[in-house]
């Protein structure tokens, strides 16, 4: 599959995979932005994509950066029909401010098949006895 990229500022770098079998590719700051604690920037990648028809692009953190410096993407989800430019939404949940470099990798795009659904009202959604309506913390986990 290709991905179709469009720099709409010079200096921008277009995404690349760090290594063989990564799911993610990389996305690139277009320019210096620092974030202080509990704020968020919205950070410019100076690209436009192109994402395949029955396709959609997720934005998801750096481990790394999210683990380190306790900075994270906010929900980031680019349709096919999108041709804006591409940004990415950081938020500093840590105590320091955390300085954003011009070309530094600031997040991961990953590139899945998506399914468009029909929507169907119910008069009753049929009862699973499995799970039920225990939601959060159901598998023991939280």
């Amino acid at each position: 599959m290709k991905i179709y990229f469009q720099k709409i500022d010079p200096s921008a770098k277009l995404p690349s995979y760090a290594y063989e079998g990564d799911a993610g590719m990389d996305l690139f700051s277009c320019h210096d932005v620092e974030i202080k604690p509990d704020t968020r920037e919205i950070i410019a990648t100076g690209l436009k994509v192109a994402v395949p028809n029955g396709h959609a692009g997720f934005v998801w953190d750096k481990s790394g950066i999210s683990i380190k410096n306790h900075v994270t993407t906010l929900a980031g989800v680019i349709d096919s029909n999108y041709r804006g430019e591409l940004h990415v939404a950081l938020t500093n949940l840590g105590r320091k401010i955390y300085k954003v470099k011009k070309g530094e990798k600031i997040a991961q795009l990953v590139i899945k098949p998506v399914l468009r659904a029909e929507i169907v009202e119910v008069e009753k959604i049929e009862e699973n006895e499995v799970r039920g309506e225990r939601g959060f913390g159901s598998s023991g986990l939280v």
